[in-house]
């Protein structure tokens, strides 16, 4: 399954329908966060609260199983800035859960911690590492699970 993965959209979010149009075949679009609007104008997207987020609904975190997999979805800025990675990790295998989609840093990242794969797709709005802004695309089938980030410098 085509996943499109977006965080830290901060009030940009024409993006998101532009990122709908541009990828109509993804089964899924999680935004982790910071959307700043109410999420019931996103109805395409799972959304978890972010620090900014003060409009609407939002869930702290979810949990999306796809096939034998489970994503964690969070903002993360309630995990240690010195040991996030090892925080999330030992948060989603208590959860059962082996892969990690988190925002909040607006660095781009991709790792894996203790057998749980980690995803920040970055900042959609401002991108704090120097590289454009971006969001990534996670390709979850039974036995693989692959991830392209998209750098999108003309936003």
């Amino acid at each position: 399954m085509k996943i499109v993965v977006v965080s830290d959209s901060h009030g940009r979010n024409d993006i998101l329908n532009v990122i709908r149009e541009k990828h109509p075949d993804a089964g899924l679009f999680i935004h982790c966060g910071d959307l700043e609007d109410d999420p019931m104008f996103y109805p395409g997207y799972i959304i978890v609260r972010g620090n900014n987020d003060y409009y609407g609904r939002f869930d702290d975190e979810r949990i999306i199983p796809i096939g034998k997999h489970r994503i964690y979805v969070t903002h993360s800025h309630r995990f240690s800035y010195f040991s996030r990675s090892e925080q999330l990790s030992n948060r989603a295998k208590a959860l059962d859960c082996d892969i990690v989609c988190f925002g909040h840093t607006h660095v781009a990242y991709l790792d894996q911690v203790d057998g749980v794969t980690l995803l920040n797709p970055g900042s959609l709005s401002h991108a704090r590492d120097g590289r454009p802004c971006s969001y990534a695309i996670l390709d979850i089938d039974e036995n693989e699970i692959r991830v392209e980030f998209k750098f999108e410098p003309e936003w």
